[in-house]
């Protein structure tokens, strides 16, 4: 059957005025929802939470406001109430609608941009409340302002009726009562800890600011967040479980042109840096230009004193930036007026001036500290001479292993069999444990976009070695060179070799601890292959069940026994433990786990950076008892041990 296609005028005659569609705020959300959430996955998800968590910290940081509670109910609707002054319930001049349905349905428009009402806020472009109502199947605001309170129903960001006063109140604020679309989201459960590590982070930004939440789906668990000493409080947290090099921490504070600069560092043992930056309290996960100034004023007054101190010779180099931030744990934050985040996820501050006025303000008050405490001075002074000289090391060890272009110079490993297809986006390379099941995936596989890297046993634990010791490793080294990208400073996400970097381990106890230490390498040393969604575990299945000529490849103790309760009518039924990938056969790794039309892959994410930089350093790192402290904590939720 054959179908008229239009030809090329007739096209042109169909591109009409007509043809232009205009939505509305409300359409324009739920049909792009990406554009202002980030995505519709679980990090979309808990941002409508941190939305409207982020006007509750405006009023804080407005000095109006000093309690924000957070519910997860039980049909897994969020409720975030403040005691701040409500938002306001008279006529909007403009809309000709209530101050509060104007602020709920109609993208930009709120009290941060004129800059009377809020001198600083993390709501830069206004849209966050009528966002989350737009894609909230239900969504209830009342309002306690005035001695009364208000009430504003919506459905799907729709008003059900006006506001109306439903009753009177002896406090102000505001409760904001939402249960996300499923029509939008996929999955629309939230994680309990997830949401503490945020308002974790707020409760440190914001001193005198009291963050609960609790979850009401199970049992009420319940948090209080509440932090005297700040961001001084939120450094030592970095550094729980870590030697640390001085007490207390480097505390900074200065006001300049109407911008706040708040800084706290503190140095540790350890060889890996742990700095995070915020602006008007919005985590900027990419840094920005507040990073960039904190980051140069911290070198330049550093290499300043080591000379003035003479722990540097005139014809000794300087200290770069490596050397500076190894072991380093650090918070800087500022909060300013009108500030330019990239985009309505704010992972990036763009603001040019502040740059400078955080390299004027930290360059200054350093430079203080370390004249007035020359004690911590030295410490701080004889820990990055020493990163320097492992750099210095660590320099001569990559130059062995990283060319110009490993294609070009033919440095690949010998043990990596490649795939044909050049084209990065095809291919994915497969991290494989042991001799054994590399020589079965190496058959399995297919060639054409498929490459096998095996490692021999278990690499360095990057957590507590140096840069040198660890660019000796000859297995870390195997997997650079594969993957062509560098390390550090030096990683370029753009000569990456392979788009998906599959981690392939056995399903015992030696796997889990040789995926952890792959994980640890690749989380210090090339986060971006994460960040840029590259990194993936391969879930190789449990057991096999044979019923018969009927074979079950299950990968759950659940999907064992649902399939031993399926074939209980059979008379003879096998079930087969695979512990190690070698125990496979070629055509069976193939079938289970490297087929792209079967497998099974999970991405590897990170959701929380500080969160993530404290579990590896608590279970990967040099000291022993906060490890010990950990395990015995979860002792007794383990299952299914394999010993």
């Amino acid at each position: 059957m054959t179908q008229d296609i239009p030809s090329p005028a007739e096209r042109v005659n169909e591109y009409t005025a007509e043809a232009i569609q205009v939505l509305g705020g409300r359409e324009a959300v739920r049909r792009r929802p990406g554009m202002y959430i980030g995505s519709t996955d679980q990090r979309g998800l808990h941002h409508l939470v941190y939305e409207i968590v982020y006007n509750c910290i405006d009023e804080a940081m407005a000095g109006c406001c000093d309690k924000v509670q957070v519910t997860i109910q039980e049909d897994s609707a969020v409720r975030v109430e403040d005691n701040g002054r409500g938002i306001p319930v008279d006529m909007h001049p403009t809309t000709k609608i209530s101050a509060v349905e104007t602020v709920m349905t109609t993208l930009h428009a709120g009290a941060k941009f004129g800059g009377k009402t809020y001198q600083v806020s993390g709501g830069l472009h206004g849209v966050g409340a009528s966002v989350v109502n737009a894609l909230s199947y239900r969504l209830k605001v009342n309002v306690r302002r005035d001695g009364k309170l208000y009430e504003q129903e919506y459905k799907q960001g729709v008003p059900k009726g006006k506001l109306k006063e439903v009753g009177e109140s002896s406090d102000t604020g505001t409760t904001i009562t939402f249960l996300a679309d499923e029509e939008i989201f996929v999955d629309a459960r939230y994680d309990f800890k997830t949401i503490c590590e945020r308002l974790r982070e707020m409760a440190y930004l914001n001193k005198d600011l009291e963050m609960s939440i609790r979850d009401e789906r199970k049992d009420g668990e319940e948090k209080t967040f509440y932090f005297e000493g700040g961001i001084t409080s939120f450094v030592r947290h970095l550094n729980r479980g870590r030697t640390v090099r001085h007490q207390p921490p480097i505390y900074i504070s200065k006001t300049m042109n109407s911008t706040i600069v708040e800084a706290a560092l503190q140095y540790n043992d350890g060889y890996t840096e742990s700095t995070f930056s915020f602006a008007n309290c919005v985590n900027t996960i990419d840094g920005g230009t507040h990073l960039t100034g904190f980051r140069s004023a911290l070198t330049r007054v550093l290499n300043d004193y080591a000379h003035k101190a003479k722990f540097l010779k005139e014809d000794d180099p300087n200290l770069v930036g490596d050397d500076v931030r190894e072991g380093l744990a650090a918070i800087i934050s500022v909060k300013l007026t009108e500030p330019q985040f990239e985009g309505q996820t704010k992972a990036k501050l763009g603001n040019q001036e502040v740059k400078g006025i955080v390299e004027s303000i930290l360059g200054e008050s350093l430079a203080l500290y370390l004249e007035e405490h020359p004690d911590d001075a030295k410490r701080v002074i004889e820990k990055c001479i020493t990163s320097s000289k492992a750099r210095e090391a660590a320099r001569k060890a990559r130059d062995l292993i990283i060319r110009k272009s490993s294609l070009e110079t033919g440095t690949l490993p010998g043990k990596l069999a490649d795939c044909s297809d050049k084209n990065p986006a095809n291919c994915e390379l497969y991290l494989v444990e042991g001799d054994s099941a590399g020589g079965s995936a190496k058959q399995a596989r297919d060639r054409a976009f498929q490459a096998i890297l095996p490692l021999r046993g278990k690499i360095l634990n990057v957590e507590k070695a140096h840069m040198d010791k660890m660019l000796a490793h000859e297995e870390i080294r195997a997997i650079i060179t594969a993957l062509g990208t560098s390390i550090d400073e030096e990683f370029d996400i753009s000569k990456l070799r392979y788009h998906r970097v599959i981690l392939m381990t056995d399903a015992d106890v030696d796997g889990s601890h040789i995926r952890s230490l792959l994980l640890t390498f690749f989380f210090r040393h090339m986060e971006e292959l994460i960040t840029n969604g590259y990194l993936y575990i391969a879930q190789p299945p449990l057991y096999l069940v044979k019923a018969q000529k009927q074979l079950h490849w299950v990968y759950t103790e659940q999907e064992k026994e649902e399939a031993l309760h399926k074939l209980k009518a059979s008379k003879r039924v096998e079930v087969q433990r695979y512990k190690g990938l070698g125990e496979m056969s070629a055509q069976q790794l193939w079938d289970t786990t490297m087929d792209p039309s079967t497998r099974t892959l999970l991405t590897v994410e990170i959701d929380d950076a500080a969160r993530a930089d404290h579990i590896f350093n608590t279970l990967m790192g040099a000291e022993v008892a906060p490890r010990k402290a950990f395990i015995q904590a979860r002792a007794k939720s383990v299952k299914n041990l394999d010993i």
